[in-house]
């Protein structure tokens, strides 16, 4: 996955001197609780920066609302950051080292297992700060390709690539028992959903209880839009809803998610998105 130290071999960089190296994590899978706590998070990372012998100097980590972490560790060889989407059980990790006592390996596999994930990728493994040390000069452009780039607006993706629809699903845990209970509630929240995000109506929502199986029992809700159809179930047994917004005409995926959030009070959700073409 990670090797701490590389062969040169062959390499005709040679004269060339790094000022630093910074490895960049990607963390998918992860326990679905491990990332909705700062103070869990923190603790991780702690102890990752320890084991892997880095001289920690101090640390910050800040949650975000509804939920999100991001947070820094600093050491005297540089810093540990991450930046957590808790609904995607997913961490961008970056490691930033400017001495090589550091175990990097180490510390890869310490966060990947006190964060329970599945799935490790290390998307990036580069020298930082290319300083020629022989006599030869090069000019930046020779020492350094150019990254790559990734779109991170969901709005720009979809221009982009313009789909037939967007699917948005959303899983709330913990809700509030009494309003994923109440039909009233239920039909409030598709009323004002379609207002949040300029969606019309059409019929009547359809709101029925399904009670034969308790392990599924509840309440399901239809309603048709002019752009396609929000649908949801509400699970009594482990007060979760599942919720589906399907629309040809954009909107806000973590908007939507948000305004569900807060409206049945619940705990933390998953997020879901799909491009329907």
């Amino acid at each position: 996955m990670i090797e701490n130290e590389k062969n040169p071999g062959d390499d005709p960089n040679l004269d060339l001197f790094a000022l630093g190296r910074q490895v960049t994590i990607e963390y998918y899978d992860c326990e679905p609780k491990a990332l909705l706590d700062p103070g869990r998070v923190e603790a991780v990372f702690l102890k990752a920066a320890r084991e892997s012998n880095a001289t920690v100097i101090s640390s910050s980590f800040h949650k975000f609302d509804p939920q999100g972490v991001s947070g820094v560790v600093i050491i005297a060889e540089s810093h540990f950051t991450v930046h957590a989407w808790p609904e995607h059980n997913y961490a961008a990790v970056d490691i930033f080292t400017c001495g090589d006592s550091i175990d990097l390996k180490k510390a890869v596999d310490s966060l990947a297992a006190s964060l329970g994930s599945a799935n490790v990728l290390v998307s990036s493994d580069r020298n930082r700060g290319l300083i020629p040390y022989a006599s030869e000069q090069r000019t930046v452009d020779e020492m350094i390709a150019a990254p790559g780039r990734y779109p991170i607006s969901w709005k720009k993706e979809v221009e982009k690539k313009a789909p037939w629809g967007v699917l948005t699903s959303v899983d709330l845990y913990d809700c509030d028992p009494g309003l994923i209970r109440d039909e009233t509630a239920i039909k409030r929240y598709v009323t004002e959903l379609c207002d949040l995000i300029e969606m019309k109506r059409f019929g009547q929502c359809q709101v029925v209880h399904f009670g034969e199986d308790e392990r599924v029992s509840g309440f399901s809700m239809t309603q048709l839009i002019e752009t396609s159809l929000l649908s949801g179930h509400f699970a009594n047994a482990s007060n979760t809803a599942y919720l589906d917004i399907f629309s040809c005409k954009y909107y806000d995926p973590r908007q939507v998610a948000e305004f569900a959030l807060a409206f049945f009070k619940g705990a933390n959700y998953k997020l879901h998105l799909a491009l329907r073409q």
